[in-house]
């Protein structure tokens, strides 16, 4: 029980991050026409086609002592980043990214220019216009990403377990312990923790779904019918 309350504390962190850093750069990647921004699509991509284990392994040599992520937080902090939840979270960040940048990107696009046109007409900035026309209309595109990036990071292992190792309370997260259960010939132990990962997911999935689904329907009615909320 230990190892799944640390993987939901991971995706939680993991999901409220990338929320944060995934909202203002799916604009710009969306919105941007600088030539070159197909260089910084692929580096967000990257670890869609990347092998766990090779980011891993080079995440891994970053937060070690002599790497200059784990150096800088050794003198900040006065600890070492590998094999730390800190070290887990940043390792999650960079893996779960595209799952959080790309819906977003996605939903950014879909919006219709002409009603950015309409609000610049009447004379809204790109801050407002983000908060007032753009965010509101691509709701179910953040929903989706917040979910896969959640669901994505709840069920690491490769980068999990190169960057954090096996220690129970620290690092040890559901996969993990799973692992381990198998590891040991104890399928009994295993197949608990399977399960309640998979009907946790399952739920998850189903209300954000649902939800997201109830919300582009009303978001359609109020479109064909602007007097249908009055």
């Amino acid at each position: 029980m230990d190892a799944l309350l640390l993987s939901i504390r991971l995706a939680l962190s993991v999901s409220a991050i990338l929320f944060a850093m995934g909202v203002p750069l799916a604009y710009w990647l969306a919105y941007t026409h600088w030539r070159g921004k197909f260089l910084l699509e692929a580096v967000v991509a990257l670890p869609l086609v990347l092998p766990p284990t090779v980011l891993g392994f080079y995440l891994l040599l970053a937060m070690g002592p002599a790497g200059p992520l784990g150096s800088y937080w050794q003198r900040l902090f006065g600890h070492g980043l590998a094999f730390s939840f800190p070290g887990l979270v940043i390792a999650s960040v960079i893996y779960s990214l595209p799952f959080a940048v790309q819906p977003l990107v996605a939903s950014f696009e879909s919006v219709d220019s002409k009603l950015l046109q309409a609000s610049a007409v009447l004379g809204a900035g790109r801050v407002r216009t983000f908060w007032r026309v753009i965010f509101p209309l691509s709701i179910p595109g953040a929903i989706t990403a917040l979910v896969l990036s959640f669901a994505h990071t709840l069920g690491e292992f490769g980068v999990v377990l190169m960057v954090g190792g096996n220690l129970p309370g620290v690092t040890r997260t559901v996969s993990i312990a799973i692992y381990d259960h198998v590891q040991s010939l104890d399928y009994p132990g295993a197949n608990r923790l399977a399960l309640i990962l998979l009907a946790f997911s399952f739920t998850v999935l189903s209300i954000v779904y649902g939800v997201n689904r109830r919300i582009v329907h009303d978001l359609a009615r109020r479109l064909w019918n602007p007097w249908a909320a009055e």
